[in-house]
């Protein structure tokens, strides 16, 4: 008899999440034991593998199916009816992840998504699964989940992957200090004994690193920003690439104290829209500047570039007065091709 998906998991299935962390936990810190396992660049997606067919479904419910016709051929010939699986789809350009071209997959016409498919094929890599021939598996705890997962991708090949995961808190390190050159964001860490819940339940750990970026405009008063907007050149030009963190107050004297008015022509104008600071926003309200001459300030950033800007909220580290705003230069990391 075919197995399909068990009722209780019914698409949009409610996955679990992570909250972030600051360090790396230790070994005993989460119930059963910590799990380690890298933290994938890519599109969070619940995989269903039912009698009738495969679909494909974001973390917010979206269907996403027919933007991966690869997968869900791979997944109907790999993966038995009565699964569900819970991963990342993601794309790799040469040995780099590519956010920007699995992107493009969301805005591709019919007719131009097949071209995609063949240019950037996508893969799919599994981290848990929440139903096993048509039982929902959910209550069981994480360690039993990963080997009867293991069971399933054992005999598994290309787009199906199987994420990797340790116990070794040093093998953690390991990876956490030299995976993201693949394009990989940190770690997620989860507790073996934890069954699976929608809340977040799970730790990540993003690695960092410092880049000195244009202070041109804040949000907020120049005697007290709330935000700093950060600058970068591309293509010949002082662009917006992203804003920090809400400033501590602190750190919000120290930048006001070194912030002038504009003393010649802005690169910037003083009105834009929420989604030029953050492109994924859906808020399409405007924003408004307050213009200040160019200075370098430090910043702490994720390893999230997306097109031409930083995914995520950087955090304001200091000023660097020592430096020349004409003299900063885009991060090899964040030039494309």
């Amino acid at each position: 008899m075919t197995e399909d998906v068990p009722a209780t998991l019914h698409p949009p299935v409610p996955l679990a999440l992570a909250k972030a962390v600051e360090s790396v936990p230790a070994e005993a810190a989460l119930p059963g034991g910590s799990v380690y396992e890298p933290k994938w660049d890519g599109y969070r997606m619940c995989t269903l593998v039912g009698a009738g067919g495969v679909s494909l479904w974001s973390r917010q419910g979206n269907d996403l199916t027919r933007y991966f016709p690869d997968l869900v051929r791979a997944l109907a010939d790999q993966v038995p009816p009565g699964c569900v699986l819970d991963g990342e789809a993601v794309v790799w350009t040469a040995d780099r992840l590519d956010f920007d071209a699995l992107q493009r997959r969301l805005v591709a016409s019919k007719v131009g998504l097949p071209a995609l498919v063949m240019e950037h094929p996508a893969s799919f890599v599994a981290f848990d699964l929440l139903a096993a021939a048509g039982h929902d598996i959910r209550e069981a705890p994480l360690s039993q989940r990963r080997e009867l997962l293991e069971q399933l991708a054992g005999d598994w090949a290309p787009p199906l992957n199987l994420s990797p995961t340790t116990k070794d808190r040093v093998q953690a390190l390991t990876w956490f200090e030299e995976l993201h050159h693949a394009g990989l964001e940190g770690l997620v860490v989860k507790g073996a004994a934890q069954s699976y819940q929608p809340v977040r339940q799970w730790v990540k750990v993003k690695r960092r690193q410092s880049v000195d970026v244009v202070c041109a405009a804040v949000i907020g008063p120049m005697h007290r920003p709330h935000y700093l907007v950060a600058g970068l050149p591309v293509e010949g030009r002082l662009r917006i690439v992203g804003r920090s963190t809400v400033l501590p107050a602190k750190a919000a004297r120290e930048l006001a104290a070194h912030l002038r008015p504009p003393q010649r022509l802005h690169p910037w104008p003083e009105v834009i829209t929420e989604t030029t600071l953050n492109r994924f926003s859906k808020d399409k309200g405007p924003v408004l500047l307050t213009l200040v001459e160019p200075m370098v300030v430090e910043i702490s950033a994720d390893a999230a570039w997306t097109g031409n800007a930083f995914r995520h909220a950087v955090r304001y580290i200091r000023p660097r007065l020592e430096l020349s705003p004409a003299g900063v230069l885009l991060p090899d990391r964040f030039k494309s091709g």
